[in-house]
């Protein structure tokens, strides 16, 4: 066998042993957890109780004149409540729990924060925006919620770049940080997102969906310059949590994945795919991820599936798939972060393969 004959055989075992680093991302199994019934508004938000109840948000597009809707599904995935939610919208977005079990819901239509009985649907207000010296709140699209360790309320604003915050009980909220980062002049048209404290408390990481950013915000704040680029390049980045290792896991609505990165900002594991519909017309797998939460093991999900032509935007990639989608769906995976594999020993800075 000639040199270059023998020179091709050890290439393309080599290959054939090390697999291309384009197929290095374990993405994990994307399960079906539950199903919402036909005709209802598209799942928004999301969050778990102690018992493992999964309560989900809707937001419906168009806006309809009826409340919004609140699901709630057992630990097995059946639906085991649907209530109106009082006096709200039917554009529900970010949801969690205060410690007397009543839920914090943001009412995006009505931009304002309702504290919401989950078992009957009855609600008050709990906080809205100031109307003076400056209205800020007709320019107002409030998105996602969070807590401090002292129980303040953290409220993202995607359309004026604001990160509002109240005190335990609610009430007029004030104006904590707003910064040109927290804008988008991208698609889709939401900046400030999905937020999350990391675990000692000396940062907030904030998503900006058009940018397809995570803003970090340093604790104190920096009044002068209190935002920075933390990363760049997650596309259409939406909710986000973190985890007990400062690990980041961000719902990326345009690219139907979750993205995890660790407390460097380094991508550790890329979560899910979209991979078409079924019969029903329920998405299979992830179509535009806007929510997560984590309990017991499991990542749950919700599937918005937003058309952005609805918007009168130009369509997305998955825009024609959301479109035919029918069913709307909760999915969930293992919260687990996969050994990044395709790369062996010599093959590669670092390279490693078992």
């Amino acid at each position: 066998m000639s040199s270059i004959g023998r020179a091709a055989v050890i290439l393309l075992t080599s290959l054939l042993l090390c697999p291309l680093n384009a197929a290095a991302w374990d993405r994990g199994e994307i399960q079906k957890f539950a199903t919402l019934p036909i005709g209802s508004p598209n799942p928004e938000g999301i969050t778990v109780d102690s018992h493992g109840n999964v309560y989900v948000s809707t937001f419906a597009v168009p806006p309809r004149t009826s409340e919004g809707q609140l699901f709630v599904f057992g630990r097995n995935g059946h639906l085991r409540g649907q209530v109106s939610i009082q006096s709200s919208s039917s554009q529900l977005l970010g949801l969690d729990f205060l410690s007397d079990g009543y839920l914090l819901v943001i009412d995006f239509g009505n931009k304002q924060v309702l504290k919401v009985n989950p078992w009957s649907g009855a609600s008050s207000v709990f906080a809205t925006l100031p109307i003076a010296p400056d209205d800020l709140r007709s320019g107002a699209g409030l998105n996602a919620l969070t807590f401090d360790t002292g129980g303040n309320v953290y409220i993202s604003d995607s359309f004026q770049g604001i990160i509002w915050r109240t005190g335990p009980g609610g009430g007029v909220a004030e104006k904590w940080v707003k910064d040109t980062l927290l804008t988008t002049t991208g698609t889709p048209p939401f900046g400030a997102n999905g937020l999350a404290f990391n675990k000692d408390g000396s940062a907030l990481f904030v998503a900006n969906t058009g940018d397809d950013r995570i803003i970090k915000i340093k604790i104190p704040v920096n009044l002068t310059t209190p935002a920075e680029v933390f990363v760049n390049s997650i596309n259409g980045a939406d909710g986000l949590i973190i985890d007990k290792d400062d690990n980041l896991w961000v719902a990326a609505n345009q690219s139907d994945e979750i993205v995890v990165l660790d407390k460097t900002g380094k991508v550790i594991a890329k979560l899910g795919d979209f991979d078409g519909l079924d019969r029903h017309g329920a998405p299979i797998g992830l179509l535009f991820p806007a929510s997560l939460v984590r309990h017991d093991g499991w990542i749950y999900v919700t599937n918005l599936a937003l058309d952005l032509r609805l918007f009168g935007l130009p369509q997305a990639v998955d825009s024609q798939w959301a479109a035919q989608a029918k069913t709307p769906t909760i999915s969930r995976i293992r919260a687990r972060i996969p050994r990044i594999s395709g790369l062996c020993k010599g093959h590669g800075k670092g390279a490693n393969c078992d």
